[in-house]
């Protein structure tokens, strides 16, 4: 089979037969897994797959695992399966690190499984979700909260990290990508190329449009693509054809790269780290210029596109802007969606792609004049298209419950659009609609074309950084009210009834227990950290601490604090009137802590890595987690002999969330009561002795006038054996 002209189109949400919905759901789920196996049967050695040719990226054996292993969290998560598959691998292979800066990413603690571990699991997987879409309950259209949205959502996916793999393999040495011949034939690269073609600027009239996918769209998308922005787009012009290589060379024979003045502050930095001076996909060797392709090197084609990242294309404007002196610059999202509406056909329905993009013609990039449209060259697919609009929700923006980390935590200011996708992008990735963004320094099959306006102010809004989901929101207040306000600014004050704030408690009782028994005071494990007010309150008390929560909602914000910006967010008043709130942690004289390392993860599910804890604080586990006796039976791995577990819970078990089998009390068993603390008693007791036990008082901010109380059940447990 051609992989290159055998992609199936993203399938449509309606229907007139779920049978024939469902045969075609299957078809698009092995296309696109037989699509990922064939990326990666191109790498000839296992050891390629731990290498690290882009150090900000795991490396390509996390890829490997990756995309089966979101499947498996997925379907855990919605409660559509009940058992893993391997506990292991989908903890060490579920998150991503995609947005990444040069100072984030350390992988030396990683165990990853071997290669073929993850083929094996692979076909585990495979079987698995091929067995859930035969046996599915089906109605059309498919909705948000149904099973196939889930197989979708995973497709979609991995259909994502096609191209990101791809964009990796393309740093790796061309020694590690030989593979088997069967599979090469379908990833060659374009074998045209000559001069490039001048690149004018042509007039683009502007309109009043409306960005976003409604609701009632028909195929599949991410929760950023929804809800709705209305832009007034004024007159401009727009090159005729991407930046080839060939006009980019001009900026580098120009000591582009070696002119600070081109650059941005952040530009300037990534300069400094990178060490750049050309495009990350050229070489220099013996004086001649090449382009480095998935599965070659060839002469650099210099009618082809150059990739760069936005600080590069960024850098170019501006030396091109000294050049003619033209107000030139990145087109924003709302200029670039007015060059897509002049081709009136998307992907589900076209018969050809109306450009390099679906690999539909070849693996690699091509002259940027031979697709043209409408006068335009490459308004879709060759290579992503940098914008300068830093991505945002919509208005009417709403995360979706089971991937509630895809989006918000690019809602930034950090992350700027890509738009129209590349010669790889499928699926989603290549209908109108879609918004991906990046970090501004980060590489992908990615280029640009630029602008010109009467004006000199770029038509882009500032990111609008107020959280608004309620319960981050109210995650926010509980744990970072004051109790007094005497500027009369700060909206998160706590009413006279409160004496106290709940996690100052809980961080001040840890404290006096490990003075009390005597206990190490070198690392603490802080789970169920939420937003984080904790962990910071022991900073100083502890020599390190490992804060985890299941939700990137909330993690993200301690994130946030720790490195000294400020969270905004907004709190519910009365009805649709609300309150604006800034917090930051100089505010409650805590330090920006460099000893605290956030991350998410499944307190029943950890990876190896989290060990050794002299004291480990889980706060409300045992009831959000769908698999408190899992938890409890093997925490006991992670706490050094003589160290302590403080288990605070108020034992509410919800039978909509959490098997019966899995809740540790409020049952009758055997005629006999069974209480959440009995439950608990029975599975620590032997390796563990009770030391202490008190309540504590918990009161979370619905409203101005509505609050909720819960009393805490704190019981201290010491390690015994």
């Amino acid at each position: 089979m051609n992989i290159i002209n055998a992609q199936q189109k993203t399938p449509l949400l309606t229907g007139d037969h779920v049978d024939s919905k469902r045969a075609e759901l299957k078809s698009y789920f092995q296309n696109t897994w037989t699509t990922y196996n064939s990326l990666f049967s191109l790498i000839n050695a296992d050891e390629a797959y731990f290498l690290r040719p882009e150090p900000l990226r795991h490396p390509l054996i996390f890829y490997f695992g990756h995309t089966a292993t979101f499947y498996i969290n997925k379907l855990i998560l919605g409660k559509f399966i009940n058992q893993r598959v391997n506990k292991r691998l989908e903890a060490i292979c579920a998150v991503g690190v995609d947005e990444m800066s040069w100072d984030d990413l350390n992988s030396e603690h990683y165990d990853w499984p071997s290669v073929d571990e993850v083929r094996d699991y692979r076909l585990q997987v495979s079987s698995l979700i091929e067995q859930l879409i035969d046996t599915m309950d089906l109605s059309l259209p498919i909705e948000q909260d149904s099973l196939a949205w889930v197989i979708l959502m995973g497709i979609e996916h991995e259909r994502i990290h096609i191209e990101t793999s791809s964009v990796i393999m393309r740093m790796l040495e061309l020694k590690y990508l030989i593979g088997s011949a069967e599979q090469y034939q379908y990833w060659q690269a374009c074998e045209h190329a000559d001069k490039a073609p001048k690149n004018p600027l042509l007039t683009v009239t502007g309109k009043n449009i409306v960005l976003g996918k409604v609701e009632s769209d028909q195929t599949y998308g991410w929760d950023n693509e929804y809800g709705q922005q209305k832009v007034i787009v004024d007159d401009f012009c727009a090159t005729k054809y991407l930046v080839s290589n060939q006009e980019f060379l001009g900026f580098i024979e120009d000591n582009g790269y070696q002119t600070a003045e081109y650059w941005t502050e952040e530009g300037q930095q990534w300069l400094s780290y990178s060490k750049a001076t050309m495009p990350k996909f050229w070489v220099k060797r013996d004086n001649e210029y090449l382009q480095r392709n998935i599965t070659n090197e060839m002469p650099l084609p210099l009618n082809w596109p150059v990739e760069v990242n936005y600080l590069e294309a960024k850098a170019f404007c501006h030396w091109k802007n000294q050049q003619v002196e033209d107000h030139i610059r990145l087109p924003t999202e709302a200029e670039w969606q007015c060059l897509r509406e002049k081709i009136t056909t998307d992907l589900p329905n076209w018969q050809d792609a109306p450009g390099n993009v679906n690999l539909e013609y070849y693996a690699s990039s091509c002259p940027v004049d031979e697709f043209v449209e409408q006068g335009f060259g490459d308004i879709i697919g060759n290579v992503w298209q940098w914008t300068e609009s830093a991505i945002d929700g919509y208005d009417g923006f709403k995360v979706h419950p089971l991937y509630d980390d895809f989006s918000t935590p690019t809602f930034d200011g950090k992350h700027n659009l890509i738009k129209g996708g590349s010669w790889i992008s499928t699926g989603n990735e290549a209908i109108k609609s879609a918004r991906y963004a990046f970090r501004r320094h980060f590489m992908q099959h990615a280029g640009f074309r630029y602008v010109s306006a009467k004006s000199t102010v770029i038509p882009v809004n500032e990111v609008n950084r107020y959280e608004t989901d309620s319960d981050v929101c109210q995650q926010l207040d509980l744990h970072y009210f004051q109790k007094k306000d005497q500027n009369n600014s700060q909206k998160n004050t706590a009413p006279s009834f409160i004496s106290e704030n709940y996690q100052q408690r809980i961080a001040l009782v840890v404290k006096e227990l490990t003075q009390k028994y005597a206990i190490a005071t070198s690392k603490l494990l802080d789970l169920g950290c939420s937003v984080g007010r904790t962990s910071f309150e022991l900073t100083e008390h502890f020599n390190f601490i490992d804060a985890i929560d299941f939700s990137a909602r909330y993690i993200q914000h301690g994130v946030q604090l720790q490195q000294g910006a400020s969270v905004r967010y907004i709190s519910e008043n009365e009805g649709e009137i609300v309150d604006y709130n800034e917090i930051k942690l100089a505010q409650y004289d805590l330090p920006c802590a460099g000893n605290i390392l956030f991350s998410q993860g499944d307190a029943s599910n950890l990876k190896a890595v989290f060990t050794g804890y002299d004291v480990v604080l889980a706060q409300q586990v045992l009831e959000h987690n769908p698999h408190p006796k899992l938890f409890l039976t093997t925490i006991k791995h992670r706490i050094n002999t003589h160290g302590l577990l403080i288990l605070l819970s108020n034992y509410h078990f919800e039978e909509s969330t959490m098997a019966k089998e899995q809740r540790l009390g409020g049952l009758k068993i055997n005629g006999e009561n069974v209480t959440g603390f009995c439950g608990v008693e029975q599975l620590l007791s032997d390796d563990f002795k009770l030391l202490d036990q008190q309540e504590i008082i918990q009161y979370l901010k619905i409203n101005t006038r509505n609050y909720r109380f819960a009393q805490l059940h704190m019981t201290v447990w010491q390690k015994i054996s």
